[in-house]
């Protein structure tokens, strides 16, 4: 860290005459050097050439990843500064959902750059709203280089999401998981839309198989496996599906109260019509046409037991039970049926129609699928498979990644080349503009291009393809196929250089009680 500049000499008013030059500079070097210890800590795991990280939870589970954001979420950060970098590369994720790392590489690169401007004696604000010009002029640059594309140019897209899943450990079933990632938000957008709800795609995760097992499934998949205690169906031609969210269960009274039976006929009595009034349930379900049964997971008492499980397994009718309420809205959503909270208004108009569902085995995993939904709403299922758990959360966060890649070029519909060409040609229009103007504003200009050429030294590693840093000059990366949205990188300088600013004009630390 580098000394703090000794302080101006005390104005000779009188012999203690006040002086704060030190703190100010203390507190912001302090916010620096955390900062940027975040920022080396994700550093390595950038790019095609980037190493992966092993993190240990609190609760012993292994996590190994190369997502920014994934990793700085388990990093328990103290300083508050380190956090704001924390929070940077969770905004990243939510704005564009790739770039992560690159973001937060990019803010604490120019935070280098911003104490070599401060040593100077430049004044904090003034390389804020320098930098804050510069990042505009970044972002006008970067939007000229740009390639405009129609979302019915799948190569396109293509192109983008296999970019995104290089630099991940699944990087060799690229060719599997970009198609899918494509595919799925493509049936979701909408030549006019701005934007896709991620919420929209289910990722459902099965260990069993490979990666390469991934599909993307024309209908629904379910996480849960059907109940065959009792030895139900499985599989049921030309469904009709009820989504129910009450128990069909004996009814427990709402306090603890204890009932003394001293006669076995009354004992027989009481189970009798418990079996009674399990049954008039089962029926009322029966006369409604329902033969596939999704029951929400209930907290209070048994969402099912086996009496009504072996009346409905008479009636013919499939059940799945534990359905999450969060799952409610995109299954009712996904088969067009409405949530039934009352047996009373359980009706034929609540009922989603398929034309199967069926549980097989794929894989050596259990899977329910549902296929042919009529009039289903805009959902799509994605089934992931994985030899083990560590696999299949890496490879639905890649996933993940790639969709929002493709999200992003739906948000803003162009294309610029990958590998640091884009910032290298940014940086060096800056360093063109900066020699234009005047005063400190060139000096901080010129500094946040250097930022920007630096990032990309550490970005590339060796890969010459696209930059050859050694003699600066840039090989068309474009025939390469190395492209990523124009979004992901105007959002990481615009959120980088925010943050960036933020912490320059930080000039003290208050902890209240």
């Amino acid at each position: 860290m580098a000394a703090v500049p000794a302080s101006v000499p005390a104005a000779t008013a009188g012999p203690k005459a006040f002086n704060d030059k030190g703190k100010p500079m203390e507190v912001r070097l302090s916010n620096m050097v955390a900062a940027k210890a975040i920022s080396d800590a994700v550093r390595t795991s950038l790019g095609p050439r980037g190493m992966d990280k092993m993190i240990q939870t609190s609760k012993g589970e292994l996590i190994i990843t190369n997502d920014g954001a994934t990793i700085l979420k388990s990093i328990q950060a103290l300083h508050p500064a380190a956090k704001m970098l924390v929070d940077l590369s969770a905004a990243q994720d939510v704005e564009a959902g790739d770039g992560t790392t690159s973001v937060v590489v990019l803010a604490g690169s120019l935070l280098g750059a911003a104490e070599k401007m401060l040593q100077k004696g430049i004044h904090p604000t003034i390389i804020a709203e320098s930098f804050q010009k510069a990042a505009n002029k970044a972002v006008e640059y970067l939007t000229e280089i740009s390639t405009p594309i129609n979302l019915e140019d799948k190569s396109s897209l293509l192109r983008a999401a296999t970019t995104s899943l290089n630099s991940k450990i699944v990087s060799q079933y690229s060719s599997t998981l970009a198609p899918i990632a494509v595919a799925a938000v493509t049936r979701l957008a909408t030549p006019e839309s701005s934007n896709v709800d991620l919420r929209d795609i289910r990722i459902v995760k099965k260990v069993g198989g490979t990666i390469e097992d991934t599909e993307l499934v024309d209908g629904v998949v379910l996480n849960q496996n059907v109940v065959t205690t009792v030895g139900g169906p499985t599989r049921i031609e030309k469904a009709k599906i009820g989504l129910i969210q009450f128990q069909l269960s004996a009814p427990k009274p709402d306090m603890d109260n204890t009932v003394v039976i001293n006669d076995y006929r009354q004992m027989d009595k009481v189970i009798k019509e418990g079996r009674q009034y399990l049954l008039n349930m089962c029926k009322k379900i029966k006369k409604a046409n329902c033969n596939v049964l999704l029951i929400q997971k209930s907290i209070l008492r048994d969402a099912v037991d086996d009496i009504s499980l072996t009346f409905l397994k008479r009636l013919n009718i499939l059940v799945v039970k534990d359905v999450e309420r969060d799952e409610i809205e995109f299954l009712s959503k996904s088969l067009g049926c409405k949530p039934v909270a009352d047996i009373e208004a359980f009706t034929e108009d609540k009922l989603g129609y398929a034309d199967l569902v069926e549980e097989t085995s794929h894989a050596g995993a259990k899977v329910v699928r549902i296929t042919g939904v009529k009039n289903r709403g805009r959902t799509v299922s994605v089934l992931a498979m994985g030899s083990n758990s560590l696999v299949l959360e890496e490879c639905e966060r890649s996933l993940h990644d790639a969709l929002c890649v493709v999200r992003c070029l739906v948000k803003k519909r162009a294309l610029i080349a990958g590998g640091g060409a884009p910032e290298i040609h940014v940086s060096r229009l800056l360093s063109q503009y900066a020699n234009s103007l005047k005063g400190m504003e060139a000096y901080c200009f010129q500094a946040y291009a250097d930022a920007l050429e630096l990032r990309n030294r550490h970005a590339l590693g060796e890969r010459n393809a696209g930059i050859n840093v050694r003699k600066g000059l840039i090989s068309n990366i474009l025939e390469e196929d190395v492209v990523q949205p124009l979004l992901v990188s105007t959002s990481a300088i615009e959120l980088a250089t925010e943050t960036v600013c933020l912490l320059l004009k930080i000039d003290d630390y208050v902890q209240t009680r």
